[in-house]
């Protein structure tokens, strides 16, 4: 069945007044609770702020990309039948979230 990635970027959420976080948060972990409930959850979370550490191929590593270039902010897998069944999924996340989502369907490995 095919996974679907559906995110948000880092900083999407810096529209909602502080005191108002405590209602997103609750909101955003019904929907979670209602996806698990379902079975189609996989993974999900948040990513801290901050600067990442980029990897290379021989090993080494270096400061990556500052938190003001485009980042992921949080992001849920999920496992449904269909994109429409992921869109409907990431239509909630994004009400719950007050945020928009991107939806991705994920390549399929069987080594995974």
């Amino acid at each position: 069945m095919p996974r679907y990635l559906i995110s948000f970027d880092d900083g999407s959420m810096d529209h909602i007044p502080e005191r108002d976080l405590p209602a997103v948060d609750e909101a955003a972990h019904a929907v979670v609770r209602e996806a698990k409930a379902a079975g189609v959850w996989i993974f999900g979370g948040g990513v801290l702020r901050q600067q990442a550490t980029i990897v290379a191929t021989d090993g080494t590593s270096s400061q990556g990309p500052l938190p003001e270039t485009k980042a992921v902010g949080g992001f849920s897998i999920i496992e449904v039948p269909t994109r429409d069944e992921a869109l409907a999924w990431a239509a909630r996340i994004a009400k719950s979230c007050r945020c928009s989502q991107e939806v991705r369907e994920i390549m399929y490995d069987p080594e995974s």
